[in-house]
């Protein structure tokens, strides 16, 4: 057990740097956790990989690697470490067993799942290629391994467009989110994009009356909004990309006031890095990512627990369209 003088060194060295946003009185709670994870971390010789939407004392306080689901995707594709922890959801979990099958791969709660993700089945995959057989499949991430094995090629919201441009085809059955299908849509006029019906529940829930209010009430503020919000949101928006995008523009262009059309956390985390720009916190949740806990990120180290496992013949298939992704991406 450390001595509460190291807990309170590695406290003030991980939330110092943020202390606007992880409040001093917060860190007694937090530190015993990051002392302890890191311990583990070292004997099992495992990283973290946590995604934008963490809590910022997951985010700033134990992540090794952090990022949108592509930066994950590669990193995890990239890494030494024997032990993967996926502080994020279950399939983000899944894409980084199937890039890393020789390692152990956990994620600390079987039920971090997403609305995107069981949205669709693979039995609807083969239905939508029947219907269309001259349509190639593009997969968004957020989707489980077996979907995955039924698609031609993977994307994110960072490559969405550049993926369906660089296939060269007519049409193309885009799944499973609707309304990202409908922004590659506007950005590709010349391929008919064939969607699904899948919508993310923290994205469809913004509107545009809503993002119209902010600006009312923040007179030039800028708005920035992630592709899989409805039509009308990135209408108002004055940028539109996935979380990595945002997060550059906010570091490239500095804005004096900005507001995040996207999950909480991420204006959390962003605003730590820039303490000198305002930001205002559209706070919708996302229930799966707020599984995810300190508490239960030990646990997993201590009791190697839960253990993502993918049946062989769906991940043989489902890495190749991964792969096809990030050979794309790392071309760039």
């Amino acid at each position: 057990m450390r001595s509460t003088t190291e807990v309170d060194l590695i406290a003030a060295e991980r939330f110092g740097p943020i202390k606007h946003v992880i409040p001093e009185i917060e860190w007694p709670v937090h530190a015993p956790y990051l002392a302890a994870i890191e311990k583990w971390k070292r004997e099992r010789n495992a990283v973290i990989l946590a995604h934008n939407y963490q809590t910022p004392e997951i985010y700033h306080g134990v992540a090794d690697i952090v990022g949108d689901s592509l930066a994950l995707a590669v990193e995890a594709s990239r890494t030494s470490a024997d032990v993967i922890v996926m502080a994020g959801v279950h399939f983000m979990a899944e894409s980084a067993k199937l890039l890393n099958p020789e390692k152990t791969v956990l994620i600390p709660d079987l039920e971090a799942g997403c609305s995107l993700a069981s949205s669709i089945s693979a039995a609807d995959v083969r239905l939508l290629r029947e219907r269309y057989p001259d349509a190639p499949v593009v997969s968004y991430v957020n989707t489980t391994a077996a979907v995955k094995a039924e698609s031609d090629v993977c994307c994110t919201s960072s490559n969405a467009v550049e993926i369906v441009r660089a296939l060269g085809a007519r049409r193309v059955i885009f799944l499973p989110d609707r309304y990202l299908a409908d922004y590659v849509a506007k950005q590709l006029p010349e391929v008919k994009v064939i969607a699904w019906e899948g919508s993310c529940e923290v994205h469809e829930r913004f509107t545009g009356a809503e993002v119209r209010d902010y600006r009312s009430s923040h007179p030039g503020i800028v708005v920035l909004a992630h592709p899989e919000c409805p039509p009308d949101v990135l209408a108002e928006a004055d940028f539109v990309g996935s979380t990595a995008a945002m997060s550059r523009y906010v570091g490239d262009r500095k804005p004096a006031s900005v507001v995040m059309i996207t999950e909480c956390s991420m204006s959390d985390n962003v605003a730590a890095e820039h303490p000198e720009i305002e930001f205002v916190r559209p706070c919708n949740l996302c229930p799966h990512m707020k599984r995810i806990t300190l508490p239960k990120i030990l646990e997993a180290l201590e009791n190697m627990r839960y253990e993502v496992t993918i049946d062989p013949l769906v991940a043989e298939r489902a890495r190749k369209s991964l792969e096809r992704m990030l050979e794309h991406s790392l071309q760039k």
